[in-house]
């Protein structure tokens, strides 16, 4: 038997699951998973079978990557976070300690969500600038429809020119 392999109970199924440990972390790999080598997965995670974990990413304690869930790259997964199945975690995301998120969510690349919070089935969480879930009761706050600074900047400057 190949020491890299351990048996778990998996859920609540009462079956007994395989894991391997990953490389980097030592956090529990099902062999059907595809975890990039250059990614960290703690050593007290869990990702399951079919997901994906892309490079650079960061698994931290605790979480676990459902059946089917995809992580990009360089994707932070906080302490304690569940990220449902068949979901998809865009590039660049950040996703706060103990937050979870539910089955078939798409969250946008580069969005942000800090900790403790909790996205429904089937969400999509979109990446406006400055949009973050700051907890279960808020929304995702989209401010790209207030004027900015760098917009204001930009308009001045053609109307001089004109």
């Amino acid at each position: 038997m190949n020491k890299n392999v351990e048996h778990d109970a998996e859920h609540d199924t009462g079956t007994v699951a395989q894991y391997r440990r990953h490389t980097n972390g030592r956090g529990r790999v099902s062999p059907r998973a595809l975890v990039d080598q250059n990614a960290f997965v703690h050593a007290t995670a869990y990702v399951e079978a079919r997901a994906q974990v892309g490079t650079g990413s960061w698994i931290g304690g605790g979480s676990w990557i459902d059946r089917g869930a995809i992580v990009g790259e360089r994707v932070f997964v906080g302490q304690n976070v569940h990220v449902g199945r068949e979901s998809h975690i865009g590039n660049d995301a950040y996703l706060g300690s103990h937050t979870r998120i539910g089955a078939h969510v798409k969250v946008a690349a580069g969005a942000r969500i800090d900790r403790d919070v909790t996205v429904p089935d089937n969400a999509v969480i979109e990446a406006p600038p400055h949009a973050r879930l700051r907890n279960s009761r808020d929304r995702v706050r989209d401010t790209s429809a207030h004027t900015s600074s760098a917009h204001t900047r930009k308009g001045r400057s053609s109307a001089r020119a004109a």
